[in-house]
C-alpha cells in the first residue's frame, strides 16, 4: 500500500517507465533536512514570508506586492471631440425673428466657373465672421497629391476625375468633423448642373442635406479677365473658360441663390452671401 502524504509530502502521479517519482520535500525544506537546511547540516535562515521560490504572496511576513501602475488621464492634454456625422436641414426660426447668418453655424458651398471669385470671397466670408469658420478648397485638397497628380489640363481621363471625387470626399469629411465641434464651413467647388449625382448630390452624400449651395456666376468677360490673372495649373485657356462658363448658366432656373458679383468689390460680394444665406435660413432652397 502506498504511503499516505503526511504533513511533509504531497502525492506525485507516478510517470511511466521509471516508477513511483520521489516525493518533493515541503515548502521551506531544502535538501528534504527541515527549513533552512542546506543539505549539509548548515541552516540558511529563511525570511517570515519567504519559501524556497522567494516571497509568499499574501503572507504577513512578505513585502507587499508592487502596485500596478494607474493610466493617466488627461497627462497629454487629450480633448474628447464629437464624432462628425451628416449635417441636418436648419431648423425653422421662431417666428417673427430674422436669422443672423453672421453668428449661426453654417455649411456653406460656394458654385462658379474658374474666374468667379470663388476662392477669394470665401476666404474673405470665413475670416470676417463673428464664430469659427473654416474655409475648405476643394483644390488646395486636391493638390495634396505630389507625385501622381492627376492635372486635368494635361487630359481629363480616369485618374483626374478619381481624384477630384477623393477630394470631394475628404473635404466633405473635414466640414462635417468641424460643424460637428461648432465650427461653420465653407466649402468652394465648379459644379455643374447638367451633374447632378457627381456634383450637388456628391456634396449631399460627403456633408449632409444641411448645406447651402450659393452660385457665383458673373459675366464671362469678367471671368476671362481674371482667368488671364492665374498663373500655374490653375490657369485654363480661354476656350476652355468659356466652355466651362456656359455650362454654369444652366444654374439660372434651378431654384438655387446666384450672385452676379461681376460689378461687386470681395467685400461688397460677402456682405450679399450673407442675404442670400439670411434667406436661405428661413426657406432653405430644394435641391
Amino acid at each position: 500500500m502506498p504511503p499516505v502524504p503526511g504533513a511533509g509530502q504531497v502525492p506525485v502521479p507516478p510517470v511511466p517507465g521509471i516508477g513511483q517519482a520521489p516525493v518533493p520535500p515541503a515548502p521551506g525544506v531544502v535538501g528534504g533536512q527541515g527549513p533552512g537546511a542546506t543539505g549539509r547540516g548548515q541552516s540558511v535562515p529563511v525570511p517570515p514570508g519567504h519559501g524556497p521560490a522567494g516571497p509568499v504572496p499574501g503572507h504577513p511576513g512578505a513585502p507587499p506586492a508592487p502596485r500596478a501602475p494607474v493610466p493617466a488621464t488627461d497627462v497629454t492634454g487629450h480633448v474628447r471631440l464629437p464624432p462628425g456625422g451628416p449635417v441636418a436641414m436648419p431648423s425653422p426660426p421662431p417666428a417673427h425673428s430674422v436669422p443672423d447668418p453672421t453668428t449661426t453655424t453654417l455649411a456653406v458651398l460656394l458654385i462658379g466657373p474658374a474666374g468667379a471669385g470663388k476662392t477669394s470671397v470665401a476666404e474673405y466670408w470665413a475670416g470676417h465672421r463673428r464664430v469659427p469658420t473654416a474655409h475648405i478648397s476643394l483644390d488646395d485638397v486636391r493638390e495634396w497629391v505630389r507625385s501622381g497628380f492627376a492635372d486635368p489640363q494635361s487630359g481629363w481621363n480616369d485618374n483626374s476625375e478619381a481624384q477630384y471625387r477623393l477630394a470631394r470626399r475628404t473635404c466633405g469629411f473635414a466640414a462635417r468633423n468641424f460643424l460637428a465641434n461648432g465650427i461653420s464651413c465653407i466649402l468652394d467647388d465648379a459644379v455643374f448642373p447638367d451633374r447632378p449625382v457627381v456634383g450637388l448630390g456628391g456634396w449631399k452624400r460627403h456633408v449632409g442635406p444641411g448645406l447651402l449651395p450659393v452660385v457665383l456666376l458673373p459675366g464671362l468677360d469678367v471671368v476671362l479677365e481674371r482667368n488671364a490673372r492665374r498663373s500655374g495649373n490653375r490657369r485654363l485657356t480661354d476656350e476652355e473658360v468659356a466652355r466651362i462658363h456656359g455650362r454654369m448658366a444652366g444654374w439660372y432656373g434651378s431654384g438655387l441663390p446666384i450672385i452676379d458679383n461681376s460689378q461687386l468689390d470681395i467685400p461688397r460680394t460677402a456682405q450679399l452671401l450673407d442675404d442670400v444665406l439670411a434667406r436661405a435660413l428661413t426657406s432653405p432652397p430644394a435641391w
